[in-house]
């Protein structure tokens, strides 16, 4: 529950700081106090929107801390554990907001900085805020079916049924755009089989066309080679004139014949039989190469089809030889990415079928559960506004279903209601008057609120357009609701304000040409003079006095 709250340059609030307890918790005042302030503050303090204009005229920002006693409350634990936002040294939860005046705010949570989602996601697990306005966003079906769900404990099954309601609805839409392929896309495929057929058949291999092509030079080079082949070969040993064996015989026996040898004499013949050697054996082998040397020109001819195969589908496909190959490869690749989708689309249908069979059981389920909160709500909220003025009223909540699923299920939620007794039951939206919308209102946040997991309660100024044996009976379902938690509730009526089990009265006064407001517990004298002026305005009469007394006491006294 909320053990205190501290503000801090907020709107016309200086500095102010409250210990609160449990129970009900009535806050008054005059008419432009600020009896609503605290609640804006506490409001900022669970994360929501604000903006420059809240901090307090001449001061650089506004700081609105509040502190929870948790110990009662695992859920809130739990979520502090996981995001290493808990306190260790006690079992509270302290939430801060800092705004400054430019309108930038900072939030923090038992003193570690942290998001506005995070002070958000907190905020509602501790507190639940009913404004004066609740019965207009009450007309709306959508927050009907919140509420509807809200009560029923229904909330996650809801998220579930809309995550499984997104997540088919994008399988449906793939699905049907891979069934509805384009006529350019089909005309594609076409192409890119024709294609990689074509690259197939020909089939061109790794290093195919440089070898292709060197032994087409080769092959087209025989007569030639064989013929200086043979010259080469005569030159060097078997023409009939002096060859260069012939001539270096010639020369050793003359260089033999000198005499005496000398070292540089023995050095040259050694290099010419050398030499003579070495043309020897470059005749022989090339004769041995001449005799290899064969014409084929069914495989010359072989070659050059293939090589011009090769370059006309080159040119073809507007890539150089070297390119085909890497060109089949991405050709292929194309082609099985799309006409692999046919075998995708099987199993994309397969898909999209078992979420729709997940999506509809979940709804089911949804369906059976609103149906049995429906009637519960239903029952109590008509229990809750005879006793508001309204005896013979009738509250049902019609379940409209659907011709196909939604994101919220299989029907959608509608508030009827029938004031008189003979008269059909109509939409809320409709029928009812500023005054029963009110009432029926209150009615369904106090069911609500009986049923709520969240410790602390606040209703601002919900008693708007009520008052006598009315206001009384408010005043007595906001006790009640306060006996087994904590709510705090705006009011301006003496009846309501006499049940709290504490009393805050909210004033203003000028104080060095400044406007402040401020906050005081009241005590027995105190409160019974600020319960007279409720009753009877500003002009405190010993009857109304008196009155004030007896409603104290008779609330003492139940």
């Amino acid at each position: 529950m909320l053990t205190s709250i501290a503000i801090s340059n907020f709107a016309i609030v200086e500095s102010l700081e409250l210990e609160l307890k449990p129970g009900m918790t009535a806050i008054s005042g005059e008419t432009g106090a600020g009896k609503s302030i605290m609640v804006d503050a506490l409001s900022l303090c669970l994360g929501g929107r604000t903006d420059a204009g809240v901090v307090r005229h001449g001061e650089k920002k506004a700081d609105i801390s509040a502190t929870f006693e948790i110990s009662a409350y695992p859920a809130v634990q739990d979520w502090l554990e996981e995001r290493d936002l808990e306190n260790t040294s006690e079992s509270l939860c302290i939430l801060r907001r800092v705004i400054s005046k430019e309108g930038r705010s900072k939030a923090y949570i038992n003193g570690r900085p942290c998001t506005l989602a995070d002070l958000k996601e907190a905020g509602s697990f501790l507190v639940d805020i009913h404004g004066q306005h609740e019965h207009q966003s009450l007309l709306l079906r959508s927050a009907q079916r919140q509420q509807l769900d809200e009560y029923g404990r229904l909330t996650d099954l809801t998220r579930q049924v809309r995550e499984e309601y997104n997540a088919w609805r994008k399988l449906k839409e793939e699905l049907h755009a891979k069934q509805n392929r384009s006529a350019e896309q089909e005309a594609k495929v076409q192409l890119l089989s024709y294609q990689a057929e074509e690259l197939a058949q020909l089939d061109l291999k790794a290093n195919e066309l440089e070898e292709l092509e060197n032994e087409q030079a080769f092959l087209s080079n025989i007569a030639d080679a064989q013929y200086k082949a043979y010259a080469a070969s005569g030159i060097l040993r078997d023409s009939d004139e002096g060859n260069v064996c012939s001539l270096l015989h010639q020369a050793i026996q003359q260089a033999s014949a000198i005499h005496p040898p000398t070292k540089e004499l023995e050095n040259a013949l050694e290099m010419m039989n050398q030499a003579l050697i070495q043309a020897e054996e470059a005749s022989a082998s090339l004769n041995h190469y001449q005799d290899t040397l064969e014409q084929d020109p069914g495989r010359l001819q072989d070659i050059e089809q293939r090589l011009s195969d090769i370059y006309d589908t080159a040119r073809k496909h507007r890539v150089l030889p070297e390119g085909l190959i890497p060109l089949r490869e991405e050709v292929e690749a194309e082609l099985n990415s799309l006409s692999g989708s046919e075998e995708s689309l099987d199993a994309l249908k397969l898909k999209e079928e078992k979420a729709y069979q997940q999506l509809t059981t979940s709804a089911t389920l949804l369906t059976e559960k609103r149906m049995q909160a429906k009637e519960e709500l239903a029952q109590r909220v008509e229990e809750q506004i005879h006793g508001l003025g309204m005896p013979h009223a009738r509250f049902y909540i019609h379940c409209d279903p659907l011709d196909q699923i939604s994101v919220n299920g299989y029907e959608e939620i509608e508030y009827m209601i029938a004031s008189n007794p003979g008269q059909p039951a109509q939409p809320l939206r409709k029928v009812a008057s500023g005054g029963e919308l009110s009432r029926i209102s209150l009615g369904i946040q106090v069911v609500t609120a009986h049923t709520s997991v969240i410790p602390t309660l606040v209703f601002d100024e919900v008693d708007v357009g009520i008052s006598g044996g009315t206001a009384e009976v408010v005043g007595r379902m906001l006790r009640a609701v306060g006996n087994r938690g904590q709510v705090f509730c705006v009011t301006h009526l003496a009846q309501v304000a006499a049940q709290g089990h504490q009393h805050f009265r909210v004033s203003k006064e000028v104080f060095n040409e400044a406007t402040v407001s401020k906050v005081e517990s009241l005590a027995e004298t105190n409160r019974t003079q600020e319960i007279a002026r409720l009753l009877g305005g500003i002009e405190l009469t010993e009857q109304t006095l008196a009155h004030a007394r007896e409603m104290l006491g008779n609330v003492q006294l139940q």
